[in-house]
């Protein structure tokens, strides 16, 4: 992979079937030398990941990197809080859309941009229970419609 291309590193599927996605937004990441190794190898977790703001800054929290196998004893921790890069605008607009009710951050795919590590933040509401049975259902019915389809195709 070349310096200037882009690729994706892991999804958060989860995430898109557990909460509503009202917007999303590209942030860059403070990593130390090994976890950006370790990132590049697909070695990290972010199932119960979100994100919150502190201080003016956002810290993304239970990301887990594991750490770099080929490094020496010079490791980091790989559950520490992980600065998020932000202008103070964007910052901004994050605070008023996280203080509406039900809204929270949570990370929704890590990608490589220009050799940069990138997160796709996503501004999220939950789903309730039958908002999650009706998308099982819309996804069953657009599964049965394509085999349908295929099998019109095909015979």
């Amino acid at each position: 992979m070349s310096a200037g291309s882009s690729g994706s590193i892991a999804q958060n599927r989860k995430a898109r079937f557990n909460y509503t996605i009202d917007d999303s937004i590209e942030c860059g990441i403070v990593l130390e030398g090994t976890e950006v190794k370790s990132v590049r190898a697909g070695n990290l977790s972010f199932p119960d990941a979100f994100a919150e703001i502190r201080d003016g800054e956002v810290w993304i929290i239970g990301l887990h990197i594991a750490p770099y196998v080929y490094s020496s004893i010079f490791n980091h921790d790989p559950d520490r809080p992980k600065k998020l890069l932000l202008h103070r605008d964007e910052i901004k607009k994050l605070i008023r859309k996280v203080e509406e009710k039900g809204f929270t951050l949570i990370p929704l795919d890590f990608y490589l941009k220009k050799g940069r590590v990138k997160v796709n933040l996503g501004i999220c509401k939950g789903k309730k229970m039958f908002d999650k049975r009706a998308d099982i259902r819309e996804k069953d019915l657009k599964r049965d419609i394509q085999r349908e389809f295929r099998k019109k195709n095909d015979g």
